[in-house]
């Protein structure tokens, strides 16, 4: 028997989910790149894995691995997928729930309107948390990219993100600064890139260049972390719509100390199964 798989997406960040709770997954590295080739594979941003739970506390837990078979700590388009794909496997019901990630326990609500809230926990700014070289914690840093100093803030949503705000988003170098970014010195385990643009106090724009993808039509854990590099400058209030490529998230934040709620999409595109 082949591997069978949901093809789905959030905003347009794109997954496939396998249900791994009877048996691993059992692909390496290189097969999952070839799986997530949109030539000679499926395509995804990220692979899902539908998994047991370790903690009691939580009903199911999930991995994900990145398009080049990389680890990935935390995916909030993704855990909004998992807990679709949960719901209408009857195994989870419209409402609260609490799954097992792979940074830790998430609490994630499944709406009647079929959106999904997930509280993302506490974002974490501290350079040894995020991991960052840095010498003390700070709103922004100057980092070196191709021999110019670039602007940057600094947080950990489960996984690194750098976000650097932008004037227009339609021209921010994101295929040029976000590789550089990702594998430069400052950042000893990679990091998400995110290049934002405030539109309002309510509302931002934002590209995001994901580890170990590449730019990708959204990110959830790199929406959280735009608000949350913003909101703590000052430049946005507690409620946020984050416009990204491929959709719309609400991002809710009160501040530091405090848990971070998204709540967007989540949704199917088709089932498959692979030839083994």
């Amino acid at each position: 028997m082949g591997l069978r798989f949901s093809k789905m997406h959030g905003a347009g960040n794109d997954f496939v989910v396998v249900d791994c709770r009877e048996h691993p997954l059992g692909l390496d590295a290189k097969q999952m790149r070839r799986l997530a080739d949109r030539h000679f594979g499926v395509g995804f941003d990220q692979l899902l894995t539908i998994e047991r739970a370790r903690d009691p506390a939580c009903a199911f837990a999930y991995g994900i691995w990145n398009a080049d078979g990389s680890l990935s700590g935390q995916c909030g388009n993704g855990l909004r997928c998992v807990a679709r794909w949960l719901e209408r496997a009857g195994l989870i019901g419209v409402g609260a729930t609490q799954l097992q990630s792979p940074s830790g326990t998430v609490a994630v609500e499944v709406l009647a309107d079929g959106r999904v809230g997930a509280d993302m926990g506490v974002p974490r700014f501290a350079p040894a948390d995020i991991p960052l070289r840095a010498d003390a914690q700070a709103d922004r840093y100057a980092i070196d990219v191709l021999g110019r100093k670039v602007d940057i803030g600094a947080v950990s949503m489960g996984n690194p993100h750098a976000v650097i705000e932008v004037d227009d988003i339609a021209n921010a170098p994101v295929a040029v600064l976000g590789p550089q970014i990702e594998h430069g010195d400052a950042f000893p385990q990679g990091c998400n890139v995110g290049f934002a643009q405030v539109l309002a106090r309510d509302a931002i724009r934002l590209r995001v260049w994901e580890r170990g993808v590449g730019e990708t039509l959204a990110c959830g854990s790199g929406a959280c972390a735009a608000v949350a590099v913003l909101r703590r400058r000052g430049r946005v209030d507690a409620d946020v719509r984050v416009h990204l490529p491929g959709g719309e998230l609400d991002i809710h934040w009160n501040g530091d100390g405090e848990p971070l709620r998204m709540t967007g999409p989540a949704a199917f595109v088709f089932e498959g199964e692979l030839d083994a």
